[in-house]
């Protein structure tokens, strides 16, 4: 039982890090000018909120620059 505050303090910079690329990435396809791939923003928005690691995949495959 010793270890587990360990594990949560090595969790805390990881969910910090998520929390604020998740923050960004809706920011990000909220502005007007953003075009996404399949041009569905709504299903990318749940795409991010509700997957973990979800804006990983917005990022990689649904940017449309």
């Amino acid at each position: 039982m010793d270890g587990f505050p360990n594990v949560i303090l090595l969790l805390i910079p990881l969910l910090l890090i998520d929390f604020g690329f998740k923050i960004y990435s809706i920011v990000d396809i909220i502005g007007e000018d953003r075009k996404v791939k399949g041009g569905n923003k709504i299903v990318w928005l749940l795409l991010i909120v509700l997957v973990y690691f979800g804006w990983v995949f917005y990022l990689l495959f649904g940017k449309d620059e």
